[in-house]
């Protein structure tokens, strides 16, 4: 530490206190400062609890904390518990926001070889209808009659959490996570991340979710959901089978959508530069007992095709505002199906990933735009680990003329090796602005930003006038892209 830092020179226990008068979410920024504060914010704002404790009593323990939470009138400024099982091979952190925000948090335990399990989130919480579908599809559910997990109705206060943070869930506490999310009919947001062990998850009766998370599970191999329309779809990992059902109609929609504005309506992230699972077999079955006929025989879905998939995606993002996607998973689709005949009408920002800057990788960005009319924001990242399609030459031989986007304001690239590569991104990419100054900003590897401007001295020599410039204070009105910094 500095030798100026004199409040990191305090004993613990006043940071502590120093902690415990700031708002709960500026407390926890606080492990930003330094490795010393990473951890002060539990000790202060969170109850230790060290007794040989099961998982199931962690859970109730968690529950009766938030039938009892009220920010504004609380005695003591605890905000959570800190459980440890089997001398500290396994952690449990259990907090709560004042926005109700409740994260469950298992990475700081010893993390050992994960198992697979399967995660089932059954958001429902009408006893009735678990029994009703269970009889009817012959499906066990983990929510059995008697249960020791199982709770009663949830209390006003429980029913406040209106977002659940679920980190590396192991196959240990799975099961106990599933039992606590039917306690929580109000849930908007789902976030559910690292969770390393984990191969299938199924969100069920998500009737109020308008936001699901799922980051870097390496090892998932299916995600299904059945819910209304989701406002916010955000993918990060390798290229799964996707199924989403509408409670509306009950019928079977596809990867995102069955109709026209399918599941997804102004936020989506598929961030597939993992690519294909190494092995990886399009006909799973799906776990949906939907899928069960008289004989208890397993269906295959109509996606079991991946070049469906890989169309059904694009036909089903046409009302998204904000779009991720990798160039390798929009020429897979074409190749699969032809150039396909439809407009990407509302989609204002899109952040473009490529594993390198080919004639054949703009030619298929070129083509892409031309299905977005209202773009107002262009994102390319050229990332050299990003899966690398074999070549189709779909767009080697093709000449793209891009059409005049009426409401670009800019253009920002990264990740490119040097100025010749972005300088030939950007002459194919000035078009697009037609008579307007064109603005493209280029983040070096310093994390400088270099903006694109007209050299007179250049124009006059007869070379390209185009060069790039470092240029101050512009982040402000050209920030990144709403999925960048997830």
């Amino acid at each position: 530490m500095g030798p100026n830092d004199f409040i990191t020179r305090l004993p613990d226990h006043i940071l502590h206190h120093i902690i415990s008068l700031l708002p709960f979410e500026s407390a926890v920024r606080t492990c930003f400062l330094s490795t010393h504060w990473k951890h002060l914010w539990r000790e202060a704002l969170l109850d230790s609890v060290h007794d040989v404790i099961t998982m199931e009593a962690a859970i109730k323990a968690i529950q009766s904390f938030l039938d009892g939470f009220d920010a504004k009138h609380r005695s003591r400024n605890k905000w959570g518990f800190v459980f440890e099982f089997n001398h500290g091979r396994a952690v449990l952190i259990a907090c709560v926001s004042s926005n109700g925000a409740l994260q469950l948090d298992f990475s700081a335990g010893k993390q050992e070889h994960p198992r697979p399990f399967d995660l089932l989130l059954d958001l429902e919480q009408n006893p009735a209808s678990h029994n009703h579908y269970s009889h009817r599809y012959g499906f066990r559910w983990w929510r059995e009659e008697n249960h020791p997990w199982q709770t009663k109705q949830p209390s006003l206060n429980t029913m406040k959490v209106k977002s659940l943070y679920l980190i590396s869930v192991s196959h240990l506490s799975n099961m106990a996570v599933s039992s606590l999310v039917p306690n929580l009919p109000f849930l908007k947001s789902l976030t559910i991340s690292k969770c390393n062990g984990l191969q299938s998850l199924e969100i069920k009766e998500a009737k109020g979710l308008h936001k699901l998370v799922v980051l870097d599970c390496p090892h998932l191999q299916s995600l299904s959901y059945e819910g209304l329309c989701l406002k916010s779809f955000r993918y990060r990992g390798n290229l799964v089978s996707f199924r989403f059902r509408n409670c509306r109609t009950y019928d079977y929609v596809g990867l995102f959508g069955k109709y026209d504005y399918g599941v997804l309506a102004e936020d989506c992230m598929v961030d597939l530069r993992q690519g294909p699972l190494t092995q990886w077999k399009w006909d799973v079955p799906l776990f949906y007992p939907y899928y069960y006929s008289l004989y208890n025989e397993r269906k295959h879905c109509r996606c079991a095709d991946k070049y469906k998939c890989f169309n059904s995606v694009l036909r089903s993002i046409k009302v998204v505002e904000s779009l991720t996607i990798c160039r390798w998973f929009y020429e897979m689709s074409v190749c699969s199906s032809g150039v396909p005949e439809y407009c990407l009408s509302k989609l204002q920002e899109l952040w473009w990933i490529d594993c390198s800057i080919e004639r054949e990788s703009i030619n298929a960005l070129l083509c892409f735009l031309k299905l977005c009319p209202s773009l107002k924001r262009l994102y390319v990242t050229i990332d050299p680990k990003c899966y690398k399609l074999p070549s189709t030459e779909k767009f080697s031989a093709l000449v793209i003329v891009p059409d005049k986007l009426k409401n670009l304001e800019a253009v920002k690239l990264e990740g490119f090796a040097d100025e010749e590569k972005e300088i030939l991104m950007a002459r194919r990419l000035i078009p697009l602005f037609g008579e307007k100054n064109p603005v493209i900003l280029s983040k070096s590897h310093r994390k400088r930003l270099k903006h694109l401007v007209k050299v007179a001295k250049l124009e006059k020599m007869g070379k390209y006038p185009y060069k790039f410039k470092v240029v101050e204070n512009v982040d402000d009105n050209f920030p990144d892209h709403v999925h960048m910094n997830i």
